[in-house]
């Protein structure tokens, strides 16, 4: 095996792919997390107060999250790489084991975010749509960029981060899955969309009254998460395994409301499109031929700048720079300009002919470049135009030209610094045997740490009833608190039957005011919904923690507290001034399919069990001591 696997990694280390998938990947996974730290922010009172609004324990938490956003900004545009990957990666990992995010708030998706970007800070993902790569251009202004060769990538930066973060994971869910009577008879997407708390406002009934089809998916998700890390390279399987994984996910994100964990798998999918379609899509998305030619001043700095930051951002092609001094005089309607003026202003010529020059010029990029043509119609706007074009005049009338010698024109080698380069160009190109030997090493020790969590938690856990005192258990836990802490590897035992087992009741919380009208908190709705934003970890906090199928009033009063604390002060209550109303429906989480089960957990009926007061900052309850009997 490990010949193999020293052999394979020298196979595809040889294999060049373009780079576009990897840097679409860096942009999605900074979005996602931008959008995290925007629902901290929301949630910041909820889930860091011990008591919301009241004990402020972290007051420079929302801080440390701006920080945090800033760096994720950094990684989505890629710049300045890999300080921000390594930087996002030390945060994730601080926020989830130092604040509540993981013990009371787990969003179900933390893990698999560190164990992503603990591969990023490896990924060349500075290569593609980043900041990074025209800051390289920019370092030799006076090289055309049409010089610079398109760049490639090894596909071990593709196939590692797919066969670990999704193959691995995929595995181990899986032989969970088979413990679960509801996955075993064919129901393990049918009986969580059946569930109020789970589902998301969309409306899935008329899927999931269709047995047949019900089965079939289920069925194809055991038989994709088993054989996924088997056969997604092989070439006739990988479109396959690309469609089945973004159905899935897509599916998970919009009729779940746990749709952070859905955008963070689909995320991957961009990893394992296959190359061939990235050519196929940038040949079909790029001009067949340039619709607007724009003339430049060779010897001003400023110029080449220009022209290099403009053409980094022509994604679509459409824009061609040419020299002045060199192809001027080969358009004849440039004529009337002499050779003096043509230097002056950035001048553009369409494909009918019509010259642009100065500010119109910059407008008219921004417009033939399409996603960037509303910057286009706002420097036409009179008053803006005005004002643009004298700050335009002051910096085009001062700027300096030099000369430029034959050697200026010759590209350079830039240093490259990250991690990548490092050890997956520089130390393989020399020692290629020594560096298949490492590579192998490593990917074997992730192994036996997957192995690790999928044996004792997938196996041992469910077969054996002494699962505390064993020595080996001991070791197995410590090992495992590692690789959970800085690799994301954790069981992936997510709604399965100990979930779901005697989940027959849900709770909801509604208020009385002063006049003795019943209004609904905006959290659980009639119907047993959880409201948006209330989603993600908000939803894990109550439908996973706070009500679970044998409920704890002390983990339960706690969570009252928190959420009557954050919603009343959000929606402007005055605490002492209500009464907070428990509420409990019943509900059915069967393992055999049954028609319309959405429905009739949605329509069945809520009765009042109890309430909750707050008088100055302290919150008193009144519910029975057993609700798991009601």
């Amino acid at each position: 095996m490990y010949k193999f696997i020293s052999r394979k990694i020298l196979e595809l280390h040889s294999k060049q792919a373009p780079v576009t998938g990897i840097g679409l990947f860096r942009i999605l996974y900074g979005l996602i997390t931008l959008q995290e730290i925007a629902f901290l922010l929301y949630f910041n009172h909820l889930i860091f107060d011990p008591i919301p609004y009241i004990d402020v324990e972290f007051p420079m938490i929302p801080f440390f999250l701006c920080l945090w956003a800033v760096v994720a900004v950094f990684v989505t545009i890629g710049y300045r790489y890999q300080f921000a990957a390594t930087c996002n990666y030390i945060i994730w990992i601080i926020f989830v084991n130092f604040t509540p995010m993981q013990r009371d708030f787990d969003g179900g998706f933390d893990l698999f975010m560190i164990g992503a970007g603990f591969f990023l800070l490896f990924m060349p993902g500075d290569r593609a749509f980043s900041i990074d790569s025209l800051r390289r251009k920019l370092s030799t202004p006076f090289t055309h960029y049409s010089t610079y060769p398109r760049p490639t990538v090894s596909t071990l930066a593709y196939i590692l981060p797919i066969a670990i973060c999704l193959g691995f994971l995929y595995f181990d869910s899986a032989i969970h899955k088979m413990f679960a009577e509801h996955w075993r008879n064919g129901l393990g997407t049918w009986l969580p969309a059946t569930q109020p708390y789970y589902v998301s406002a969309i409306d899935m009934s008329c899927l999931l009254n269709n047995k047949a089809l019900q089965n079939f998916l289920g069925y194809t998700i055991l038989v994709f998460q088993f054989t996924f890390i088997f056969f997604f390279t092989r070439r006739q399987l990988r479109v396959v395994y690309l469609l089945i994984g973004l159905g899935l996910h897509l599916g998970i994100t919009l009729s779940f409301n746990i749709y952070p964990f859905g955008l963070g798998m689909l995320s991957f999918y961009t990893l394992l499109i296959p190359f061939k379609w990235w050519r196929c899509i940038g040949q079909l998305v790029t001009a067949k031929k340039p619709s607007l030619t724009v003339f430049y001043d060779q010897l001003c700095p400023l110029c080449n700048r220009t022209v290099l930051i403009l053409n980094h951002f022509d994604i679509f092609s459409r824009i061609d720079f040419k020299s002045a001094q060199e192809y001027a005089a080969q358009y004849p309607a440039l004529a009337c300009i002499n050779n003096e003026t043509l230097l002056t202003d950035l001048y553009a010529l369409d494909d009918q002919n019509r010259i642009y020059s100065g500010v119109d010029t910059y407008a008219r990029i921004f417009i033939k470049m399409g996603y960037l043509l509303p910057i286009g119609v706002i420097l036409r706007i009179p008053g803006i135009h005005q004002l643009a074009l004298k700050k335009y005049r002051s910096i085009a009338d001062t700027r300096n030209r030099i000369p430029c010698t034959s050697d200026c024109l010759v590209p350079q080698v830039l240093p490259d610094n990250t991690l990548y380069h490092q050890f997956f160009e520089n130390a393989a190109s020399l020692r290629p045997n020594a560096f298949s030997r490492k590579l192998t090493k490593l990917l074997l020790a992730l192994l036996i740490l997957q192995l690790n969590s999928s044996i004792h938690y997938g196996l041992i856990y469910r077969l054996s009833t002494d699962r505390s005192q064993n020595p080996i258990s001991q070791a197995s836990n410590a090992v495992l608190m590692v690789s959970q802490t800085f690799l994301g590897i954790t069981p992936h035992a997510l709604y399965l039957h100990d979930h779901f087992a005697g989940y027959d009741h849900i709770l909801a919380i509604t208020y009385t005011d002063q006049n003795g009208a019943e209004h609904w908190l905006p959290f659980v709705n009639e119907e047993g919904r959880l409201l948006a934003p209330n989603w993600g970890r908000v939803h894990s906090m109550w439908a996973n923690i706070a009500v679970t199928p044998n409920i704890d009033n002390k983990r339960l009063h706690k969570f009252i507290m928190k959420v009557t604390a954050f919603w009343g002060q959000k929606i402007g209550l005055n605490l002492d001034k209500v009464v907070f109303n428990i509420k409990l429906k019943k509900i059915s989480a069967p393992s055999y399919w049954v028609y319309d089960q959405l429905q009739k957990n949605l329509s069945s009926s809520w009765t009042t069990i109890g309430s909750a007061k707050w008088a100055d900052n302290r919150i008193s309850y009144d519910l029975p001591d057993n609700i798991n009997q009601l």
